[in-house]
């Protein structure tokens, strides 16, 4: 049974039923190419650089170095994924504040929840 897209109204929040079971799907459909050996499935994004993504790291997958222009929040949903700080598993919630910069790997895969307050720039390839 396809997943509803989430809800959007002027006066109502966003929903999003089922995002564990969605993050956990194999439907190669609704994944898109982000980076060399990770996959992005956007949630929402708004004009203002808001913006919210599943990413989906395949073993090995590595995101260059970026700057962080305003909070990201990324709740590791399975796997692990490895910054300066250490090895994050599924279950953390790491919360990267405006001017912080880092690279992320991921040696096993893992999927994770990203809530971007602005865009990240990306510094490195």
């Amino acid at each position: 049974m396809p997943t509803p897209e989430p809800i959007l109204s002027a006066t109502a929040s966003l929903l999003f039923p089922g995002l564990l079971a969605r993050a956990q799907a194999a439907d190669e459909g609704a994944w898109q190419p982000f980076r060399a050996g990770v996959d992005i499935l956007p949630l929402y994004s708004t004009p203002d650089g808001h913006s919210a993504a599943l990413l989906r790291y395949q073993p090995g997958a590595v995101v260059a170095h970026h700057l962080h222009v305003g909070f990201e929040h990324v709740l590791i949903i399975s796997g692990a994924q490895i910054d300066p700080r250490g090895e994050h598993r599924a279950g953390t919630l790491v919360v990267n504040p405006p001017g912080s910069d880092h690279q992320v790997s991921s040696p096993g895969g893992c999927v994770v929840l990203a809530i971007w307050e602005r865009p990240v720039e990306f510094t490195g390839n």
